[in-house]
């Protein structure tokens, strides 16, 4: 029996091409995002520079925790250990809440706000516009939208307030593999 190579080789592209089509632009923001499972890194404020909240402070994100359906990212501002982006997939929808956490691990008052995208995106990008919840606890953000960006150097996390010049960026070098941090508050290591 004897094979046409060419023909071999075209159907594999045509295969391969095709398999890439089915997994859809979440799915594959998804996939991206977990191959990062279990690492760390270091960022930057992009925008803007001035907040006196996080200018001027090491900020660092650790991917920590990844199942087939949720993503748990706590992220570090200086020595404020409070912060998680907890990312969950289902439908082809990924929806983005926030956890704030207390020193002792306790919940803070306001928590677990943010959004669910609307459709698949792309494989690069993500957009949470602020859900019911978010605008029932904070009324002043019920036009929140936050955006992820990943690639193969960077990731980023993005806020912006529509109808106001409130915008807020922070970019994580995602060529620059850091040590991982202790647990952040609330959460015990394993």
């Amino acid at each position: 029996m004897t094979y046409n190579v060419k023909y071999i080789i075209v159907a594999f592209f045509i295969t391969t091409a095709t398999i890439s089509q089915d997994i859809s632009p979440a799915k594959q923001f998804w996939n991206t995002l977990q191959s990062h499972c279990g690492k760390a890194y270091e960022g930057t404020l992009a925008l803007p520079k001035e907040d006196k909240a996080f200018g001027g402070k090491k900020l660092m994100m650790h991917v920590r925790s990844c199942t087939d359906n949720m993503i748990k990212i706590p992220f570090f501002v200086g020595e404020d250990k409070s912060r998680t982006w907890i990312l969950t997939y289902a439908n082809d929808r990924i929806t983005l809440q926030h956890d704030h956490r207390h020193k002792d691990g306790s919940e803070d008052e306001i928590n677990f706000y943010g959004g669910t995208t609307t459709n698949p995106g792309k494989a690069a990008i993500q957009f949470f516009p602020a859900d019911a919840h978010t605008q029932h606890m904070i009324p002043a953000a019920a036009t929140n939208v936050w955006w992820i960006t990943i690639d193969d150097t960077t990731f980023t996390y993005n806020l912006r307030r529509l109808g106001s010049d409130r915008v807020f960026k922070v970019v994580m070098d995602l060529q620059q593999p850091i040590a991982t941090p202790e647990a952040p508050w609330g959460w015990k290591d394993e």
